[in-house]
């Protein structure tokens, strides 16, 4: 059956080769551990009739198809990248790395498999893909690489090790092996291999190398109570509860991904009964490799369903780690989520006790952006104007506060305001340097188009703005107000004062208060925006010259969308004495 499949996804037949010339293979993936790898090699083989495993030097486990010679291995590499049926960063590589074979089960050794007759693909009749050509010479690429940061170089490094063209160390030295790399995966993506990567190649390489993290909103949290810090991917996970020794983090859609910060006083003794207990957990499958070394352990499991990671270690006082549990179908994203979680993870100060009850919900745990001994009296939201820090949001919001910050740490006073709008402008009382600021869309949108609503809804829990989508409903406010738009969304009190953006990226409006009419309860999902056309003037009176969006008609992706907001909408605190 799989190979009748096989036989239709490529257009091509199967052949059976002898070799004249030293074999190649098509590396398609590598993992660091031999559960990973049997696990994805069976997924291959399901569809392919060549597939293998070994060992390689680097200690890491590759998945490749082969052998064949190398022009019908790099025919068959660019015909099935380019109908998307392996990965876009698989290689070729004549085996020299390759040890112990350990795909197919009870497969003799490799020299043995290399040297027999093997069942191959025969070279598609369409020609080759062209190779890209270069956006630099080879010298302007050396000299742009010559600008580089220690920190980019490693970075590359990294990516490519991610790849599986590299190796040796992460150094930022660009010696002979990471020149081969470089090579090799140019050579994959189609562009001439020079072994110096131009700009737009680095570039790609690197947007290759985040493309498996973007949605994952990963944030770090900082949790006192346990005393961990760390990136938690918040747009898959939310904090529910404190369950000694874990702070659990469940998935919000209803998906098998969990995140537990493991926190409890104890030394060693602790630890080594920390580690049988956690085995008998239903999210710890029994499949997969374990370790206990000393004052640390790992704990792997895998199954059909899910793939869980466990680590912790002990310094004699308190025993602190973490547990990642992932779809086993999302591979790649959850071993570059758990690196990055790896990579991000510190201990600080507190440890769960272990008699406490669960907490109240009047209780939380502190994001390190969101960290302060007092809190406001109130927050909104705000959209900034101009380079100075300026901070244009909904008067109603401000104008009874003793003090005002913007993003926590920048006192402000209220500049400018407009009771007819009902807008205030906020100046910083310290220089305040944004990342951007609005552009303001005054074409007249449609009705029903969809917007967002771009704002601190949680008042700043949460260490970037979000943004809940609605539509646009009606171009006048109830009493047929000239300069509000009526939208249909859900927003929270946090929201007022933020962006209304089109899905351009760009600010149709500015969120307004809710109507104060104590007699009279709007129905949920009714909300208004004070228009460009009014928000124009009002920046005007206060000596900002705003900017205007320049219509192109592209659409940003929903995470483009969140990025921009990120840039422009201010976090408003309302400070009472």
């Amino acid at each position: 059956m799989k190979r009748t499949s096989l036989a239709v996804l490529l257009s091509t037949v199967i052949a059976v080769q002898a070799y004249a010339q030293e074999p190649f293979w098509i590396q398609v993936e590598a993992e660091p551990t031999l559960t990973d790898a049997q696990f994805r090699a069976n997924d291959y083989d399901s569809t392919f009739d060549t597939v293998n495993g070994f060992l390689s030097a680097s200690g890491w486990y590759a998945i490749a198809l082969g052998p064949f010679d190398r022009d019908t291995a790099v025919a068959n590499m660019r015909r099935l990248k380019a109908q998307g049926i392996i990965p876009g960063d698989s290689f070729l590589t004549d085996g020299d790395q390759f040890r112990e074979r350990f795909w197919p089960v009870n497969a003799a050794a490799s020299d043995s498999a290399q040297a027999a007759t093997t069942p191959v693909l025969a070279p598609p009749a369409a020609d080759p893909l062209p190779i890209t050509p270069p956006d630099e010479t080879v010298a302007e690429a050396r000299r742009s690489e010559a600008a580089l940061s220690a920190t980019a170089r490693e970075e590359l490094q990294i990516a490519l090790r991610w790849a599986g063209f590299y190796n040796a160390a992460i150094d930022g030295a660009f010696g002979r092996g990471t020149r081969a790399a470089m090579e090799a995966w140019q050579q994959a993506n189609n562009h001439e291999p020079t072994g110096v990567l131009t700009t737009a190649q680095r570039a790609k390489l690197l947007r290759q190398y985040n493309a498996v993290l973007e949605g994952l909103d990963l944030t770090i949290v900082s949790d006192s109570s346990a005393g961990i810090e760390m990136l938690i991917p918040m747009s898959v996970v939310e904090f529910t509860s404190y369950d000694p020794p874990f702070a659990r983090f469940d998935a919000i859609d209803g998906s098998d991904a969990q995140v537990l910060l493991i926190s409890q006083p104890g030394d060693s003794v602790t630890l080594a009964a920390l580690y049988d207990v956690l085995q008998t957990l239903e999210i710890v499958p029994p499949e997969g490799p374990r370790s206990r070394r000393g004052d640390s352990f790992q704990i792997e499991g895998v199954n059909s369903r899910i793939h869980t990671h466990i680590q912790a270690a002990t310094d004699g006082g308190s025993v602190k780690g973490f547990a990642l549990v992932w779809p086993a179908d999302d591979e790649e994203r959850r071993s570059r989520l758990l690196s990055e979680m790896q990579q991000s993870y510190r201990e600080i100060s507190g440890a769960l006790d272990p008699n406490s009850v669960p907490i109240d919900e009047s209780q939380s745990i502190d994001f390190v952006s969101g960290l302060a001994i007092r809190h406001p009296a109130s927050t909104a939201s705000g959209v900034f104007v101009d380079a100075s820090g300026a901070v244009l949001t909904a008067l109603p919001a401000v104008k009874a506060c003793d003090a005002l910050t913007i993003n926590r740490n920048f006192a402000a006073s209220i500049a400018h305001r407009d009771p007819a709008t009902g807008l205030a402008v906020l100046r910083p009382e310290d220089p305040l340097a944004p990342i951007s600021v609005a552009r303001f869309d005054s074409a007249v949108p449609r009705l029903g188009a969809r917007v967002g609503v771009a704002g601190y809804s949680y008042g700043g829990v949460l260490p970037m703005p979000t943004v809940t989508y609605g539509t646009l409903e009606d171009l006048r406010g109830l009493g047929g107000e000239e300069h509000l738009k009526r939208l249909s969304v859900s927003t929270a009190a946090g929201d007022v004062g933020g962006g209304i953006m089109n899905l351009s990226g760009d600010l149709l409006g500015i969120l307004a208060a809710a109507p104060n009419d104590g007699d009279r309860q709007l129905p949920p999902g009714v909300g208004f925006a004070v228009d460009t056309d009014a928000i124009l003037p009002v920046l005007s009176a206060a000596g900002i010259s705003a900017l205007s969006a320049t219509p192109s008609g592209e659409e940003l992706t929903p995470t483009q969308r969140s990025n921009r907001a990120a840039e422009i909408v201010a976090l408003v605190g309302c400070w009472q004495d």
